[in-house]
């Protein structure tokens, strides 16, 4: 089930509020700029589907958001637990970073942690199937996909480059939970 929890950043023990219905995730996420929204698949995509496969499963909602966003890049993303570098991978993302692109993922299977470091606040999203998020450039925040990830997701960029972090030096992503397996 997705959820959100928002927490103050001097708090990470003590969230503030606990939402767990989409509508009210993407009321409040869509407070601080975040889009959050369910999609569903315009066809069936079978388990090992190909990228165009799973791209076309989802193509006029994508088609959409490119244009309305102007995004040029659209791909997907898949790791599972029997990955040889999932540490690897699950490390590259879990500090604070910011992008000069908005990160939109859209979760097709699985699940992921986004937390969001907005002012004096933090906005863990937990990322579930038909999940779609998009955090604007210049967001602070970090993904977890936990020890034993398990997601496929589709990603759109304005760069062609795809993923480019600045990080930004905090520890914060370390005082915060992180997704449990």
């Amino acid at each position: 089930m997705s959820s959100l929890t928002v927490y103050h950043e001097s708090s990470p023990e003590l969230p503030n509020k606990l939402l767990t219905h989409v509508e009210d995730i993407a009321a409040t996420l869509a407070e601080v700029g975040v889009r959050f929204e369910r999609w569903q698949a315009q066809a069936p995509i079978s388990p090992g589907a190909s990228q165009d496969e799973v791209i076309a499963a989802y193509r006029p909602q994508i088609d959409q958001l490119m244009s309305e966003r102007g995004y040029i890049t659209v791909d997907v993303v898949s790791m599972n637990r029997d990955h040889p570098q999932k540490a690897e991978m699950r490390a590259k993302f879990l500090d604070e970073h910011r992008h000069g692109e908005d990160e939109v993922r859209f979760f097709v299977a699985g699940r992921g942690l986004f937390t969001l470091h907005i002012e004096d606040h933090v906005y863990a999203v937990l990322c579930e199937k038909n999940d779609l998020i998009s955090v604007p450039a210049g967001t602070r925040h970090w993904f977890d996909m936990g020890e034993q990830p398990h997601f496929v997701a589709i990603r759109l960029f304005n760069n062609p480059e795809g993923w480019v972090a600045n990080f930004t030096g905090a520890d914060i992503a370390s005082r915060f939970p992180r997704l449990d397996d």
